[in-house]
């Protein structure tokens, strides 16, 4: 049977193995009684696949968060203190090979709200006017089939798709902010809790500040140390992640002290900004600093690109070498720095999910609570001397950690699974445990089956896509496991004469693209490609390009490209 049925959940178990197989079966679930997100318009239909009692769910996302940080095969994640992200993982299911569909903040939130390969092609603080950079007012996003069904919905934190939708789902009451970078001076809640906590505004006491590509003037500010603007020590509680949690704490208290817990399934979304960069590093992390420093490296990559003088590789594509200039990260102790306080902030991000996870046992909600964490989209984290992320398709910023700690009545079977997996599939994943069928097209699957039966294929594509953002990159490309039992990065660059080639499982990965010993996979994933590009009439722009540019590598095939056609 289809993996994307749902699975029949019980109060003690996931039945996978007598999940509805007949077509009668399959009959009477669609003849179920349809509900819609909005019922004025019928937008939005759904049904509940089943009678059981659905379990409330939390969703947190961080922001930017490199695989150095919790991903097992690199070493650095052995320094890295996230123990409440780690007893999630204890307790759940960990994806290892989890990714996103583009490597930017909103059309990565875009997708996996929606699940769906998103319209978005960039932020709204970089695109041109008339590049769509916000979800439309016709789209559903998963948390309104939950509202619909019965949850409460509530979010704390940034959105990054534009508030209508979120609006839509979490009620007029949601205070979403639409930016990338943390509203730290003008909220005005996160202000009165600062006073109330006598505490003063954030102003900087080292701040990392990256060059220009002249080297001597001075270019991006990344953040750094905080104190009080008085000079004080800037207390942790202060903190904007810090804030957050303290807010979905007090919204979580305000819906059990009114019973409404009681009386409904909570559907809950914490979006935290950090670790993304500008960093704001409070008092009580020297210790933590100091034992950092001591573990801390240099990737190889940055050292290769020092060697050469931070030129351009001859395989190198131009975009890279631009987001290169855009960082000027020259000297590798203000690298050393980035790194740092990049591991600290993340290490805050596990103090503010700690302390939310901590409230929600001491009312006795998390044992039978659907946990998930997710990250919009990774981080270079310093390799090839840049860091961020932007419109090109490298391994470490298409990873993102994905972990799903199910209700305790519904134990998973499997701590880890390896094969490969999307953002895009959260929606169709969170649906099934709350027992929900949405009738729409997604591009995604659900995960339950990954967790009680089948760990899934090992073969699945996934698509990646660019767009516009500091450098203009119309980028696409795919992951596969090939012959060799290693799974390939491919990425054809729009912007770029070169295209890349990168094993997954390195942990600095370097471009094969001219390697000899890799042609074969080469030429298979450049088919590949072409046949995901020319199957969806969404990509028809990238096919377009991509059968002209490497014409000789796909097979032929006769076909008018101006798509001139006439009337028989």
């Amino acid at each position: 049977m289809n993996r994307r049925n749902f699975f029949t959940l019980t109060a003690g178990a996931v039945i996978g193995e007598s999940l509805l197989s007949s077509e009668q079966s399959q009959a009477q679930q669609r003849d179920r009684s349809l509900k819609f997100t909005r019922e004025r318009t019928g937008a939005g239909p759904f049904y509940r696949s089943n009678d059981n009692k659905p379990p409330h769910i939390l969703l947190i996302s961080a922001d930017m968060v490199s695989p150095d940080f919790y991903h097992p095969s690199r070493p650095l994640s052995q320094h890295i203190h996230i123990p409440n992200i780690r007893s999630l993982m204890q307790d759940g299911t960990f994806f290892s090979n989890s990714f996103c569909t583009v490597p930017l903040c909103s059309p990565s939130r875009a997708s996996y709200l929606t699940g769906r390969y998103s319209y978005i092609q960039g932020n709204s603080e970089r695109s041109p006017e008339g590049l769509e950079t916000e979800l439309r007012p016709d789209d559903t996003v998963f948390p309104e089939y939950l509202k619909a069904a019965g949850y409460i919905a509530r979010q704390v934190g940034k959105c990054h798709v534009g508030t209508k939708k979120f609006l839509d789902a979490f009620g007029e009451n949601d205070q979403p902010w639409d930016r990338w970078s943390p509203p730290v001076f003008d909220d005005d809640d996160f202000l009165a809790y600062q006073r109330a906590l006598g505490v003063k505004p954030q102003k900087y006491l080292r701040e990392i500040v990256f060059r220009m590509q002249d080297r001597t003037t001075p270019g991006n500010s990344v953040g750094g140390w905080i104190v009080q603007e008085d000079g004080k020590p800037f207390p942790l509680e202060a903190q904007y992640s810090y804030y957050l949690g303290k807010k979905m704490i007090e919204t979580i208290d305000n819906l059990v002290d009114n019973s409404s817990a009681d009386r409904h399934p909570m559907y809950l979304q914490l979006d935290i900004f950090d670790p993304h960069q500008p960093f704001s590093i409070p008092a009580g992390f020297e210790e933590r600093e100091r034992e950092l420093r001591a573990v801390m490296t240099l990737p190889e990559s940055y050292k290769a690109a020092q060697e050469r003088d931070f030129k351009r590789t001859p395989n190198e594509p131009e975009i890279l070498d631009l987001y290169r200039r855009y960082w000027g990260i020259y000297d590798e102790k203000q690298l050393l720095d980035y790194r740092i306080a990049y591991a600290l902030q993340m290490e805050i991000v596990d103090r503010t999910i700690g302390m939310v996870l901590k409230r929600l046992k001491e009312l006795g909600l998390y044992d039978d609570m659907l946990i998930t964490f997710i990250s919009d989209h990774g981080e270079m984290n310093g390799r090839r001397a840049m860091v961020d992320k932007g419109v090109y398709l490298y391994p470490d910023v298409l990873r993102v950690p994905l972990v799903i700690k199910p209700p305790h009545s519904l134990p998973r079977k499997h701590a880890t699974v390896e094969s490969p997996v999307s953002l895009l599939d959260v929606s169709q994943t969170l649906l099934d445990f709350a027992g929900l069928r949405a009738e729409a097209k997604f591009d995604g699957t659900s995960l339950v089956p990954y967790l009680y039966t089948e760990k899934g294929s090992e073969d699945r594509t996934l698509l990646f896509f660019g767009g516009w953002h500091v450098g203009v990159n119309f980028a696409c490309g795919l992951q596969h496991r090939m012959d060799d039992g290693h799974r390939y990065l491919y990425s054809y660059n729009c912007s770029s004469r070169f295209d890349e080639l990168y094993d997954l499982d390195s942990v600095d990965a370097t471009n094969l693209i001219d390697s000899p010993p890799h042609q074969n996979i080469r030429k298979n994933l450049i088919r590949l490609l072409g046949d995901a590009l020319q199957s969806d009439p969404r990509w028809i722009g990238y096919w377009a390009e991509f059968r002209i540019a490497r014409f000789s590598d796909l097979p032929k095939s006769k076909g008018d490209m101006q798509l001139f056609t006439t009337s028989s």
